[in-house]
């Protein structure tokens, strides 16, 4: 027997019409490069209702790709309501990837019509000569900012909003419909796509939003730092209106200066990005002797924070971290760290290094290479998969790959380790992962011990080949800024956290480390420098 609840889809059209209704008023703050506008959820939702009338005048029906190569400001959040809105699916193009790879994406999704700001038009006219299926281009601005361009048939933003119908009857789609495609950045091969429908990106929302992630309310100043064409901004597009937030869009710019006044001017309270942002910015607070106004949490993804990092933020300035764990693939978040109020200091900090544990809706295992599980003792490590709501289950159009197990669990390419608890630790990248006698060494645990040093900023840790051992780990760091670490302290400071066969045979101090287009370390960038002589190893 059924249930008698009523059957109202789950659309991504009902986030921003419940933020326009019950929050209208809640500001929205986009800097763009000309321009800052302050805005509301009420004006967005209208604009969002004009932009689905005037492509559905275009004659873009249900099912039609639109593509963006933007930042995050008003107009690109528009797009995410106003594509999905007509029944069309939104494909956010990463403007920080190399030419050839957004190539590959948007004419192997093969729409007609590209979105692109200010900041994106150079880019755009360097990519039109090979762009197989994009006739027009709609330039994200407003009549008197438009540009001279090569573009051909070139539209303003605003004045094909100012043709759409406030009125606007939201298309009425399926649930499993598709809503937006994001491409992986291509790190292990050509970019493959992930396409999330309706139903994925509201239930994704509703948890990652909740108490044990992002614990938000209509009291918080979220600043939205993540690219919007990386996991859809991390869901802050969907968040910040789902739960009444203020919403501040920095746009292009990241520098520690800019980032800093936002938080402070706007009463910013949540904020999310990589570590080596947040690693800029207490460098900047440190130096410039200020505080961080009314911020009380941030949250990480990519690639590990430093405990140093997470125990100066929280000693000097009273903001916690949440570190978390997902990927193109997972939609948003699948796991966050969480650190109870009772927890002891230095409790607290090793919690917020975790990856944590699942929300609510998705699911972790660990298995051998054969698809079987392992057990969740916190020692073992094993091949990581998860299933749930918001998981994909298969590529964009590249059925011939092997993403999901007979069983229906999705494979991650990451190595883990799972406490009995669920709490998630990422031990390495499958493909990152040094296997040393037979044993495996994780990088990312050489890493962070490194990073533990107070005079290093960054570390990474590549493979070496070894005549006996087949490979051993080659650590190479970047020290603060005048500091000096000697081979012996290195090697007597790693010696406190790993053991002693995890000691990496050579060492290399250089100035940076190469960051890819989401803020992760560049390992292959790192294995090329070494082979063509540019990072040099010593013993350590």
């Amino acid at each position: 027997m059924l249930g008698l609840n009523l059957d109202y889809p789950l659309l991504v059209s009902t986030i921003i019409d419940h933020a326009a209704v019950s929050y209208g008023d809640t500001e929205i703050v986009s800097c763009g490069r000309v321009e800052t506008i302050r805005t509301n959820y009420r004006a967005i939702a209208e604009r969002a209702r004009r932009l689905a009338s005037a492509l559905s005048h275009l004659g873009l029906g249900q099912g039609t790709f639109v593509g963006s190569l933007a930042w995050n400001t008003h107009r690109h959040l528009e797009l995410f309501y106003g594509v999905s809105g007509f029944g069309g699916v939104l494909h956010t193009a990463n403007p920080r990837l190399p030419p050839e790879q957004i190539l590959y994406a948007v004419n192997f999704t093969g729409y007609h019509t590209l979105f692109v700001d200010l900041d994106t038009v150079p880019l755009a006219e360097q990519l039109a000569p090979r762009l197989e299926t994009v006739d027009r281009f709609i330039v994200m601005a407003r009549r008197e900012d438009m540009p001279a361009t090569s573009l051909r048939n070139v539209l303003c933003y605003e004045d094909l909003i100012s043709t759409g119908d406030p009125g606007f009857t939201w298309a009425e789609v399926d649930e499993r419909h598709g809503c937006a495609l994001c491409f992986t950045s291509g790190t292990t091969g050509k970019p493959k796509g992930v396409l999330y429908s309706h139903r994925g990106t509201v239930v994704s929302t509703l948890s990652v939003g909740g108490g044990n992630g992002w614990a938000l309310s209509a009291d918080d100043v979220i600043l939205g730092m993540p690219g919007f064409f990386h996991c859809n901004g991390w869901a802050v597009p969907f968040l910040a209106p789902m739960y009444g937030c203020k919403l501040v869009l920095p746009g292009r710019r990241a520098d520690d200066e800019f980032l800093h006044g936002l938080i402070v001017n706007e009463g910013v309270t949540v904020a999310a990005a990589v570590p080596t942002i947040w690693l800029g910015l207490l460098d900047h607070c440190r130096r410039s002797g200020q505080g961080l106004g009314r911020l009380q949490r941030v949250f990480s993804g990519g690639t590990a924070p430093p405990a140093e990092m997470i125990d100066a933020y929280m000693r000097e300035y009273g903001v916690r971290f949440s570190h978390g764990w997902g990927m193109t693939e997972t939609t948003h978040g699948a796991t966050v760290s969480f650190a109870a109020q009772g927890l002891q200091h230095e409790e607290a900090v090793a919690a917020m290094r975790t990856q944590g544990k699942p929300l609510y809706g998705n699911e972790i295992r660990i298995v051998d290479e054969d698809d079987k599980p392992l057990p969740r003792d916190g020692k073992t490590p094993g091949h990581l998969q998860c299933r749930g709501h918001w998981i994909a289950g298969a590529y964009f159009r590249q059925p011939e790959i092997d993403l999901q197990t007979e069983d229906g669990w999705m494979r991650t390419g990451d190595i883990a380790m799972i406490d009995p608890d669920n709490t998630l630790h990422i031990v390495d990248r499958a493909k990152d992962v040094i296997k040393s006698g037979g044993e495996w060494i994780s990088s990312q645990a050489l890493e962070e011990a490194a990073t533990r040093h107070p005079a290093i900023r960054e570390a990474a840790v590549v493979a070496m080949p070894h005549p006996r051992w087949q490979e051993r780990p080659f650590l190479i760091v970047v020290p603060m800024q005048d500091a000096v670490v000697s081979h012996e302290e290195l090697r007597a400071h790693l010696l406190q956290h790993v053991p002693k066969w995890w000691l990496p045979d050579q060492v290399a101090f250089v100035a940076d480390l190469p960051h890819g287009p989401t803020g992760k370390i560049q390992k292959e960038a790192l294995r090329r420098r070494v082979a063509e002589g540019v990072i040099v190893p010593t013993p350590l």
